[in-house]
């Protein structure tokens, strides 16, 4: 119940479902989303807006709200982050991304600020399936108690032109310690509807899951 008590941040860039992807917006190209949590077990709900923007050099920016949820008090905590594909291999498929985001809560804080950093490597092959594995760290607070240290990991199948399977997943016993599977539905070329099941890593029988879906819109 004490890992239940924090509020799942979502993440301010370009993700599957939670984890970041290894896709990077190009230059002046915007990227809003919503997202939407419901738990079940304690019938919690948390809504979640943000906004993507390509700066070029491959590298995007974000600022999403986090800590809007009911019943329970709002923590209204502005979250701005930076992404950066490092490397992209091109025809060998492979790419290396680094971010980071800053976690500033302004209302009911129990905390000061916080912060998220990554760094993890994406493999594309001809079928188009992409894997992507690397690992994280989270000062105290955000999703835990203590700093927290894990692994973070994501699959992507397109079936077709519109239709994607994907999951993630991180490691760990904190708030954003789920896999996520779930699917990615492009209604048109600019709007997508991301819809999955999370199940936490611990106490799964005893509540610790939930629905996830986020509604995206790419500007040109």
């Amino acid at each position: 119940m004490l890992l239940m008590s924090y509020a799942v941040p979502s993440l301010s860039q370009q993700t599957v479902f939670n984890v970041p992807s290894g896709d990077v917006l190009d230059r002046r190209k915007i990227y809003l989303e919503f997202d939407a949590t419901y738990m079940p077990q304690n019938a919690v709900r948390s809504f979640t807006p943000r906004i993507v923007v390509g700066v070029g050099h491959r590298v995007e920016v974000g600022l999403n709200l986090n800590g809007f949820s009911a019943p329970g008090n709002l923590q209204a905590t502005p979250t701005a982050t930076i992404k950066w594909k490092a490397y992209d291999g091109g025809k060998n498929g492979w790419a290396f991304l680094i971010g980071d985001d800053i976690f500033i809560p302004v209302q009911n804080r129990t905390y000061s600020a916080g912060n998220y950093t990554y760094a993890e490597f994406t493999k594309t092959w001809h079928t188009k399936t992409r894997a992507t594995f690397g690992t994280y760290a989270f000062t105290k607070q955000v999703v835990a108690s203590g700093n927290g240290v894990g692994g973070q990991f994501a699959i992507e199948q397109p079936m077709t032109g519109r239709f994607t399977l994907a999951a993630d997943w991180y490691t760990g016993d904190q708030a954003l310690g789920y896999v996520t599977p779930g699917i990615i539905f492009k209604m048109t070329s600019q709007l997508t509807l991301y819809g999955t099941y999370q199940v936490g890593n611990r106490r799964a029988l005893a509540g610790n899951h939930q629905m996830l879906v986020e509604f995206g819109r790419n500007f040109p």
